[in-house]
């Protein structure tokens, strides 16, 4: 009987870990730096000149990145989670309180990028969805 209640317990305890590590599923590859390309009507020059990206290389805690983003103006913060299955959900963004002359770049993102949903990774580029099909398009700065 004892060894029937430590095999169980063995068991219990193997598929809470392997259940817990399910949660943290974030992949590698994106833990980078990576530099908007495309985003609604905004030329790729004005892309550059705002040096509009975001970064996702801080460790992530609980299967979560404190990430950041920067598109011209503020410095923008975020909670996210990203999960090996596609989907992606950012939370507690903010950002610094500066008024620059002309902010519609950070507005019009921040306003898709809260409704973000999914996400794809394909070689170099990292594309965000938000819940009605827009997207966000990005291209990993340290690619040459």
């Amino acid at each position: 009987m004892r060894r029937i209640w430590i095999t169980f317990l063995w068991i219990l305890c193997l598929g809470t870990v392997l259940n817990c590590s399910s949660i943290a599923l974030v992949n590698p590859q994106l833990n980078r730096e990576w530099m908007l390309v495309s985003f609604k009507d905004y030329t790729k020059e004005e892309l550059i000149r705002n040096q509009a990206k975001i970064d996702l290389t801080a460790p992530a805690e609980n299967g979560k990145i404190k990430g950041g983003a920067f598109m011209g103006c503020n410095k923008m913060f975020f909670t996210a989670a990203i999960k090996k299955d596609g989907t992606a959900e950012f939370s507690d963004i903010g950002s610094t309180l500066m008024a620059c002359q002309n902010m519609n770049l950070e507005d019009d993102f921040t306003k898709c990028f809260k409704n973000i949903r999914r996400y794809k990774l394909e070689g170099h580029f990292l594309t965000l969805i938000d819940q009605q099909g827009n997207t966000i398009k990005f291209i990993a700065s340290d690619w040459d």
